[in-house]
């Protein structure tokens, strides 16, 4: 039994869900999005919720409601609301910069590497440092954020590279000398 598929999902005011036979549409005020169900899962609207369904008790079709209950929700929350992701750079030199529709980061390489930033992302700068990632794909944003750390991610001995807001390094001791 899917005890996350079974619970209906609340449609907040101001965000307008469209089904069309498999096809998911959501508008709200931080965007639009669209999905296709799987063939063994389907949505209904009742009210002022939508409630997803299987066809059969098979694990597969089981698996596949869960999973279409929670893509439904996050693509409602992020169409409401939106998703962020922050992260931090630190280490002496490392920074970023906006340059139109790309990313400009300093990471201690010898060259300055431009992330093209895909569209409905929102990425922001708070210093040199700060940068701020948003949009309402939940799949996109963690994407975008996981792409740039992972050009330099934060390493254990001096804490340098790119991390997310709030994560902890654990340091390493260094070479010690007899």
């Amino acid at each position: 039994m899917s005890r996350i598929g079974n619970s209906p999902i609340k449609v907040p005011s101001g965000v307008k869900v469209t089904i069309n036979g498999q096809n998911v549409s959501v508008e709200g005020p931080k965007g639009k999005l669209s999905w296709d169900l799987p063939a063994r899962a389907k949505a209904e609207l009742q009210e002022d919720q939508v409630v997803v369904t299987r066809q059969n008790d098979e694990r597969q079709s089981k698996a596949m409601h869960g999973l279409s209950r929670s893509l439904v929700a996050n693509m409602i929350q992020g169409c409401n609301e939106g998703f962020v992701k922050e992260l931090e750079i630190e280490g002496v030199g490392y920074k970023a910069e906006l340059k139109g529709k790309e990313i400009a980061l300093a990471l201690g390489f010898s060259h300055i590497i431009n992330y093209p930033i895909p569209e409905n992302v929102t990425v922001t700068l708070d210093g040199q440092t700060k940068v701020k990632i948003e949009g309402p794909d939940k799949q996109k944003v963690g994407q975008v954020a996981a792409e740039i750390r992972g050009f330099s991610p934060a390493e254990p001995y001096k804490g340098k590279g790119v991390k997310y807001k709030g994560e902890r390094i654990r340091r390493k001791e260094g070479k010690t000398v007899k």
